[in-house]
């Protein structure tokens, strides 16, 4: 995931990516491997975005957007639910039974989050925010998501400082992971 244009363009494009994924794992039938894969996959791709958003995107709200720290604690509790998701996801096989309840589980959280973040904050962050400051956020969260952690740590801070510290090194730990398991390998 990293596409161009403002925030606004980039996150979009990113929603548009997972829900490709979930359509893709709920065209398989139940148990078939490919789902566990693919599961990884928007985890991955998940987490990136969660950390970027978590990084730029909501401390910007809280400066741009009237409400904007209700708003954006709002938003994070969306992440923590999903995180948790995610992390019991990363432990099924595609053939258990917690596997179809917690993949119907994490679609649901992110498709409610997603239509909230484009019907709500978007616009309200464009009418809050300058074109150039959009385009600005757009790049700090193309770099973020080049560093971010690939797994879900749902215990990890969501706030500035803390998570501008800790996410890269969690990044590089999870990146190695991967390599070593062969986990989201297509991507």
């Amino acid at each position: 995931m990293g596409h161009g244009g403002d925030v606004i363009q980039e996150l979009t494009t990113d929603h548009r990516e997972v829900e490709e994924m979930f359509a893709r794992i709920e065209a398989l039938p139940a148990g078939d491997p490919q789902r566990k894969e693919l599961a990884d996959q928007v985890t991955i791709e998940l987490v990136r975005h969660s950390i970027a958003e978590e990084m730029h995107l909501y401390p910007a709200v809280r400066r741009c957007v009237p409400d904007g720290d209700s708003i954006a604690d709002k938003e994070i509790e969306d992440h923590t639910a999903a995180e948790r998701t995610m992390k019991e996801l990363e432990s099924c096989r595609a053939d258990e039974p917690a596997f179809d309840r917690l993949t119907r589980t994490l679609m649901n959280e992110i498709r409610s989050h997603v239509e909230d973040e484009e019907n709500n904050l978007f616009p309200a962050l464009r009418r809050g925010a300058s074109a150039e400051e959009l385009a600005e956020l757009g790049e700090k969260v193309r770099q973020a998501k080049k560093t971010a952690p690939t797994r879900s740590h749902p215990a990890a801070p969501s706030g500035p400082p803390a998570n501008k510290i800790l996410a890269p090194g969690a990044g590089l730990v999870d990146r190695a992971r991967d390599a070593l398991s062969g986990r989201g390998k297509d991507h």
